[in-house]
């Protein structure tokens, strides 16, 4: 029951082509997934009801933490906001780890606040939790499916 790697960053941008142009033709990044998501379970992980975003994933030529982009529809009503997981910037930190539903159960026993409880993606590869550090800063917790 330990965390087993880094895996990724995530940075809100207001525009994702504008974006794109600067990781990958700028800085060399390639796209490793670029989707749009909504539904019940982005909405719920998120704890943002109607909520519609584009998630492009970023790598690097050599480790296995990716960058990831997000850029909510709305982007107009992005935020400076404290734990508000759309504002500009970086905004999360992605842990894999082991055995998502025992780390839950501690980390709510020791007063950590949660977005919601785990989740399945709905691509089914991982179960998810988002939560808070103590100086609010937001982790998301992936514990992949068959891996």
């Amino acid at each position: 029951m330990s965390v087993r790697s880094v895996r990724h960053a995530g940075i809100v941008v207001r525009d994702a082509e504008r974006s794109l142009a600067f990781y990958c033709d700028l800085l060399g990044l390639s796209v490793e997934v670029d989707q749009v998501e909504h539904g019940d379970f982005i909405e719920t992980v998120l704890g943002l009801p109607n909520v519609r975003v584009r998630t492009v994933k970023l790598s690097a030529p050599e480790g296995p933490t990716l960058l990831e982009l997000l850029e909510f529809e709305g982007s107009e009503r992005l935020t400076d906001e404290s734990g508000d997981l759309r504002r500009i910037g970086p905004t999360h930190s992605a842990l894999t780890v082991d055995d998502l539903d025992a780390i839950y159960r501690r980390l709510i026993g020791a007063g950590v606040r949660f977005v919601s409880p785990p989740r399945t993606s709905a691509d089914g590869r991982a179960r998810v939790a988002f939560c808070a550090d103590p100086d609010g800063a937001m982790l998301e917790l992936v514990e992949p499916i068959g891996a």
